[in-house]
């Protein structure tokens, strides 16, 4: 289990700092969380745009975990 909770741990950070390397900065600001066994997005942006961007680039670390994009365009 501890093994399990170091690996969300490290899932979430690397999905948060994929979005951190973004050239787009409202993209930087989004959040991402292990909830129920899937990353959740959440956050503000301007444009669609940038929210299927941000989706992608959490989907590209993701592991396999379903990710559920909560965010808001403005």
């Amino acid at each position: 289990m501890a093994n399990s909770s170091l690996h969300d741990a490290d899932l979430e950070i690397r999905a948060q700092l994929s979005l951190a390397a973004s050239p787009i900065f409202a993209i930087r600001e989004l959040q991402v969380r292990r909830e129920n066994n899937e990353l959740v997005l959440r956050g503000r942006v301007p444009t669609f745009y940038f929210k299927q961007v941000a989706q992608e680039l959490v989907r590209a670390v993701a592991s396999g975990y379903p990710v559920v994009n909560r965010v808001e365009v403005d």
